[in-house]
């Protein structure tokens, strides 16, 4: 049996992210950045948004603190980004990414289906200065509202 991190995409997560990849490409919405969990399943997951957007591997930037981090670790993860990537694409897991979520919206999410993406803008001017008063979720994508 394989360990949750060697853990490979299930099939349905294999149909779910390309078409995912695909949505947010059709948005507009291109990466300066992709940042990633270690674990094979977010790499994967990562691969199918680079490829959508002409981005190899070897551009990624796996993160080990993403994996069983805390929502402080992500945002120290968040605050150490450089400040000429404006949009970042980061992988991760849950509950985590859910509680990181919440920070910035009213609007509570129970949980972020896997493959969910959401979208945060922010008025900080760095990557360092991003936080709860100056950031907000301004989309979502959940894959069974959405495909």
């Amino acid at each position: 049996m394989l360990r949750d991190f060697q853990r490979l995409l299930n099939d349905r997560g294999l149909v779910t992210a390309p078409k995912m990849a695909q949505l947010i490409w059709k948005e507009g919405i291109r990466p300066d950045l992709i940042v990633t969990s270690p674990a094979r399943r977010a790499i994967d997951t990562a691969r199918f948004f680079g490829l959508q957007n002409g981005i190899m591997d070897d551009h990624f930037v796996p993160e080990p603190a993403i994996y069983e981090a805390s929502p402080m670790d992500i945002m120290r993860v968040i605050s150490k980004l450089p400040d000429e990537a404006t949009t970042v694409f980061l992988f991760g897991h849950n509950p985590t990414f859910t509680e990181v979520a919440n920070q910035f919206t009213e609007n509570h999410f129970d949980n972020i289906p896997t493959c969910g993406i959401v979208q945060l803008e922010s008025s900080a001017e760095t990557w360092r200065s991003l936080y709860e008063n100056n950031t907000i979720v301004k989309k979502y994508w959940f894959p069974k509202e959405v495909l």
